[in-house]
């Protein structure tokens, strides 16, 4: 798959899975996303699809990396709809 794809994909999985903020912007936690049963099976690489979509400014994240558990509760935010 190329990167531009699995953005697009991301993009959905968090519309999917997140909720609007007070900003009016999507969110969902890396753990409700790591953990998905539908993420596991598109997504070989999650944290790095994660960080070429945070590099593309897709999304935004605190921290260069996102590890399962220690980051479960990090909010990644969803920049363009």
């Amino acid at each position: 798959m190329n990167v531009a794809h699995e953005v697009n994909l991301l993009v959905e999985e968090i519309q999917r899975l997140g909720s609007k903020n007070a900003d009016g912007k999507t969110t969902v936690k890396f753990g409700v996303l790591f953990n998905d049963d539908r993420c596991a099976n598109i997504f070989e690489a999650l944290v790095g699809t994660l960080k070429a979509a945070k590099k593309k400014k897709v999304i935004d994240f605190q921290g260069e990396l996102l590890l399962q558990g220690v980051h479960d509760n990090v909010d990644i935010v969803l920049l363009q709809e």
